[in-house]
């Protein structure tokens, strides 16, 4: 016969395992997971995630109750996200090697999180850091294939249009929008070296010119300035002289009658005849 003391302790023990499972059993059984706004979830079938069956999954947002047993919940954030990838090289048509620092932002699309995440299956870092680079090498190789290094170099803003371009066509089918895209070109050290000793030479051919187009027009208005004072003096002479003629053409009778009178000795001239003659002095004009 069991003693009263051993009865309670079995007692004890059946209530101290019956409240571990009452415990234990409802969490292994059934959970709860919130899903913010700034999120999508993944509601799927643990048993039906293999590569050779198909997904049993459902975008869920809020609370989300689920068994852990046999489903998940897997989170993806849908606000835009900035990746700034390690610089890479490429290399043009002409085997010139090009230094590419590209950064760019993108989000994941509500509507395609689920062929996502049965594509991928992994977060959205592992995503930026394998597929998107993969793809944005691709996008900067085979353009970058396109062009001369000289070519790339003056043009740039299209290379990097078509890079875009690119990127867009691929990532927007795959549940990705790219909003941003960005990048740092850097030509090799020989090339850079040609370009700024071209720069330099173009500056110095401006400069050379500017001031070549400075003397000639400085030489112009000296020029100018010249044939204006000649062509003022010659109109200035011109005026004078045509004062001149007039005034001696009006005064010339007068300064002959003058001289006459005072070379006059006030005698009359002597004439035959019956009529004597008073010389006339004509002084009206």
């Amino acid at each position: 016969m069991a003693t009263p003391n051993k009865s309670l302790f079995a007692w004890i023990k059946f209530a101290i395992i019956f409240a571990i499972v009452l415990v234990i059993v409802p969490s292994a059984l059934i959970r709860c997971t919130r899903v913010d706004s700034s999120e999508v979830g993944v509601k799927f079938n643990k048993l039906s995630l293999t590569d050779q069956g198909t997904l049993d999954a459902t975008a869920v947002t809020g609370y989300v109750f689920f068994c852990p047993i046999t489903t998940d919940v897997f989170k993806y954030e849908t606000y835009v996200q900035r990746v700034d990838y390690e610089p890479f090289t490429v290399t043009t048509r002409d085997a010139a090697i090009f230094t590419m620092d590209p950064t760019m932002a993108y989000f994941l699309n509500r509507s395609k999180a689920v062929d996502v995440f049965f594509k991928y299956r992994r977060p959205l870092r592992d995503i930026e850091d394998g597929y998107m680079r993969t793809v944005i090498y691709d996008a900067y190789r085979i353009t970058a294939n396109g062009y001369t290094s000289d070519e790339l170099m003056a043009n740039r803003a299209k290379f990097e249009s078509e890079v875009r371009q690119m990127l867009d066509s691929t990532l927007t089918v795959e549940g990705f929008t790219v909003t941003e895209f960005t990048s740092q070109i850097t030509p090799p050290e020989s090339l850079r070296q040609m370009i700024e000793a071209k720069n330099a030479a173009v500056q110095a051919a401006l400069k050379a010119e500017n001031e070549v187009k400075e003397a000639e027009a400085n030489a112009k208005i000296a020029v100018a300035k010249a044939e204006g004072e000649a062509r003022a003096m010659k109109i200035k002479a011109d005026a004078e002289a045509y004062y001149n003629r007039t005034i001696a053409a009006s005064l010339s009778p007068l300064i002959v009658q003058e001289d006459w009178i005072e070379k006059w000795d006030g005698k009359l001239p002597q004439v035959q005849g019956s009529e004597k003659m008073m010389p006339v002095i004509n002084v009206s004009k």
